[in-house]
């Protein structure tokens, strides 16, 4: 059995705090799609693709697509992840999501989340229709020859088909409490994409 969540399974519950300091759960957004991906403050893959993302969250915001940033990263593992530094993460960026903090690490466990960033695309039926990354170099997005997420959301805001519905992550590990920084459970290790 894969790590993360199967391609066509529902979208786990969730009831996390943001930084605005409200909760939020997965149930209460009405947005037609919705794009979950996990994040943190420090590494250097999820700083260097942060405009891309925000490009493309604004690109289909006006398609009904609604981006959540989850932090799930431990900061006895990594302080920099800490709540406070989201919070000031947030002020000073002020991302077009929602930045909510996964302190029990369970809502990571629940998707199967690998990587910051890792991204889930659901449907309109809250079912996963594509996962991976946003693009082949996020350290380095300039770089970049691919982009995943932008060419499923295309596809999916068209009714059509998603073409590469899998890729593989590239990212820092999530920082799991207790472990390493290069520690992941054991059921990731024998992931295949």
């Amino acid at each position: 059995m894969p790590y993360t969540i199967e391609l066509n399974s529902p979208s786990p519950e969730f009831n996390l705090l943001g930084t605005d300091d409200k909760y939020y759960k997965l149930s209460e957004f009405k947005e037609k799609y919705l794009v979950i991906f996990f994040t943190c403050n420090h590494c250097p893959y999820v700083i260097g693709s942060d405009e891309n993302t925000r490009e493309i969250a604004d690109k289909y915001k006006e398609k009904d697509v609604k981006f959540i940033a989850i932090n799930s990263n431990s900061p006895n593992t990594y302080p920099e992840d800490s709540f406070e530094n989201m919070v000031i993460r947030m002020e000073k960026y002020k991302f077009p999501w929602v930045y909510l903090y996964d302190a029990s690490q369970q809502v990571a466990l629940s998707y199967g989340a690998l990587k910051t960033p890792h991204f889930f695309l659901f449907n309109s039926g809250r079912k996963l229709v594509y996962c991976g990354r946003a693009i082949d170099n996020p350290k380095h997005p300039e770089k970049s020859t691919c982009f995943d997420l932008d060419n499923a959301l295309k596809e999916l805001t068209s009714g059509k088909k998603i073409t590469t519905p899998l890729t593989n992550p590239i990212g820092c590990n999530i920082k799991w409490d207790g472990k390493d920084a290069k520690w992941m459970p054991p059921e990731a290790c024998d992931l295949v994409i």
